[in-house]
């Protein structure tokens, strides 16, 4: 009976032990992170660093709730409806990084996760910058085209579907960009990969809706901002991750 009493003890502490090796916080870096050059842009208590795109304050339309960034659809407007409510981490433009996002769509949303954004006045965050897309792929008005789909290349290159949980479930995005060369991982699943500023990145926004885009058509920037969208419908962000490469 001692014997068994000491062995569940001995298990229970091992498992005291070894549990903060296995579990994180949520938007918290572990020691490996830190030494590896991860930052946090998103600490779940305050919209420090953060901005409306074209604008100096946080629009009225966003708030922190359980430990996420949320989006919500504004008083005066109908769900589909922005309120030039898309926003930049300004702190600090991006070249070469590896950027993870937890995101969670409420249903029949829309969004988007950008990077390298260059603010036009009076245009919007999609102006001039690539899009990965965020949305209920089940739900959504805008889910008829694949590569309109959660994942994707907004309007360029798809991202397999199957690879991505349902509205009101967590997805984790993770998007790569080395000398050009950029990947989303979506899950653990790499579903793109493109080379910018090259003649097949020329190819693909000539056959999408930014061929007459100035921001497109002329270059997109080779660093800049990261952004999320502001759509009209309910979207949450958290463990907003970010290390320059």
């Amino acid at each position: 009976m001692k014997r068994n009493i000491f062995l569940t003890f001995t298990l229970f502490a091992a498992m005291l032990i070894a549990a903060p090796a296995f579990s994180q916080g949520v938007n918290q870096l572990t020691k490996k992170e830190v030494k590896e050059g991860w930052t946090l842009l998103f600490n779940g208590k305050s919209f420090d660093g953060w901005r409306q795109c074209n604008g100096t304050a946080m629009p009225t339309n966003w708030k922190i709730e359980d430990n996420s960034m949320m989006i919500f659809t504004a008083p005066d407007k109908q769900p589909g409806q922005g309120s030039n409510g898309d926003i930049v981490f300004a702190t600090k433009k991006y070249k070469n990084f590896e950027l993870t996002v937890d995101w969670k769509a409420g249903k029949a949303t829309n969004s988007g996760i950008f990077y390298y954004v260059r603010e036009v006045p009076g245009k919007p965050i999609y102006y001039a910058a690539p899009e990965v897309q965020v949305l209920d792929n089940v739900d959504a008005g805008d889910n008829k085209l694949a590569n309109h789909l959660a994942g994707s290349l907004y309007d360029m290159l798809p991202c397999d579907p199957k690879t991505v949980h349902p509205a009101g479930q967590w997805n984790t995005i993770v998007i790569k960009v080395k000398d050009g060369v950029a990947t989303h991982v979506m899950n653990g699943t790499l579903v793109c990969k493109y080379t910018l500023w090259t003649k097949e990145w020329d190819a693909m926004v000539a056959n999408s809706k930014f061929k007459s885009f100035p921001g497109f058509t002329e270059g997109i920037a080779k660093e800049g901002f990261i952004g999320l969208q502001d759509h009209g419908y309910s979207c949450w962000f958290r463990n907003l991750k970010i290390r320059e490469l």
